[in-house]
């Protein structure tokens, strides 16, 4: 009877909207993706911004206060489920929610004001498209206890030089808005509300159930049936207390100050009740439909709103994806050295030279496998400066062959001397 084999189980595939990144390769996403946080994170120090870290998932009360029960990140894209204990968990959507949670928990307030920034994956169900995925990364900026004009200003000018370090300043514009504060907002809001009522036989559904909940994101609406509506509905400066003129007016002439440029879009909102004076992103035309490479703004009333003492913030965030999509890939990494031991004895010498020149800070490969024609052939495919040729005739003269791979040159080094050697050179 022939013996039947069990077949091999297939490999299930990715979950839909992830992704898979390999560096190393010429062009890999990857290496675009890592310059871009490696470039944050040293912006970030130049403007004196801490790195912080909060967990990954939150109670979904966390979420649902800072966002809103109404919103649709919370009704329809937030990854919730209860744990084994009954609580109501979320993979975190945002940063925002999380760290202004922690400022409160964690007793932060004595750090105040505060600069805190971070990056990591965010999490919405969403249908994937260009730029935009399920499990998503963002960097994320913030000030937390401070009102003042010259935090809206501090963040935006950070956010500015990051773009123009990554490259991708060419073609991207800041759009800034003024939400006015409390007094301003509710005024603007109300008469907001009076003019689509007016107008609610031209408003599209999505627009109906936000005149309820929602209004000023209608002016945002992307319906070609609320257009007419939205662009002819009252602008905010009509409705600026004295004092949120003169806060807009200072982030403005301090963005001239820093030589940052910048254009009022008084259709840009924030439909959150929270959200106070500075409203901004950058955006471009180089990626379709999703053009906001970089957005935030001024958030005073979040804090209060998740259970905190009335505390003033601003912070942005940026998809790391969006972003590395427009950078040029840098040059992927390669080894300086590559180590080619031939024979068991040459093989355990190398080990402990390699680690040695890594411990000296010199990047350094070893084959595990291989002739001398198929290691070279792997060194010069490297991209490294040097070969290392170790054998048994080289070992015994207590040497290595020190080979220039880009001359094709080849020297003898005496073994004991071979780190500083390379280190010279």
């Amino acid at each position: 009877m022939a013996k039947i084999e069990n077949p091999r189980p297939k490999t299930p595939n990715a979950v839909r909207g992830t992704q898979d990144m390999l560096g190393g390769t010429a062009d890999a996403f990857q290496e675009r993706f890592a310059h871009v946080i490696a470039t944050f994170d040293r912006v970030r120090r130049l403007y004196g911004f801490h790195r912080v870290e909060v967990p990954v998932f939150e109670a979904t009360a966390v979420f649902a206060r800072s966002l809103g029960e109404s919103t649709d990140v919370v009704s329809k894209e937030m990854y919730t489920f209860e744990d084994r204990g009954g609580d109501s968990i979320t993979l975190r959507p945002e940063f925002t929610a999380g760290i202004a949670r922690a400022y409160v928990t964690e007793g932060w307030q004595q750090y105040a004001p505060l600069k805190v920034a971070t990056h990591g994956p965010l999490f919405r169900y969403e249908r994937p498209q260009k730029g935009r995925f399920r499990q998503f990364h963002q960097l994320d900026a913030e000030i937390i206890g401070a009102g003042e004009a010259g935090a809206d200003i501090e963040l935006l000018v950070f956010a500015d030089q990051l773009l123009r370090e990554l490259g991708v300043s060419e073609g991207v514009t800041l759009n800034l808005n003024t939400l006015g504060d409390a007094q301003s907002r509710d005024a603007w809001r109300t008469a907001l509300v009076a003019h689509f009522e007016a107008h609610r036989d031209q408003l599209s559904e999505e627009s109906l159930d936000r005149l309820s909940r929602n209004p000023l994101r209608i002016l945002d609406s992307k319906d070609p049936r609320d257009r007419p509506v939205a662009d002819t509905a009252p602008e905010i400066d009509a409705y600026l207390t004295d004092e949120a003129r003169a806060f807009f007016d200072k982030v403005t002439a301090g963005l001239d100050a820093a030589g940052v440029a910048w254009q009022r879009n008084p259709r840009l909102v924030r439909g959150l009740d929270y959200y106070r004076h500075t409203a901004f992103e950058f955006i471009t035309d180089r990626l379709g439909a999703q053009g906001t490479v970089l957005g935030g703004g001024r958030y005073d009333g979040l804090i209060e709103n998740l259970g905190g003492p009335a505390t003033p913030a601003v912070g942005w965030a940026a998809g790391i994806e969006r972003l590395a999509m427009l950078v040029d890939a840098p040059e992927p990494s390669a080894p300086t050295v590559v180590m080619i031991p031939l024979g068991e004895v040459a093989e355990a010498r190398a080990t402990g030279l390699v680690a040695d020149l890594r411990r000296a800070g010199i990047m350094c490969d070893i084959g595990f496998r291989g002739n001398m024609k198929k290691r070279m052939q792997r060194a010069n495919a490297s991209g490294a400066s040097w070969a290392v040729i170790i054998g048994e005739d080289e070992l015994t003269r207590g040497e290595a062959g020190l080979r220039d791979l880009r001359s094709g040159e080849q020297q003898a080094v005496p073994l004991a001397g071979l780190v500083e050697k390379l280190t010279a050179l």
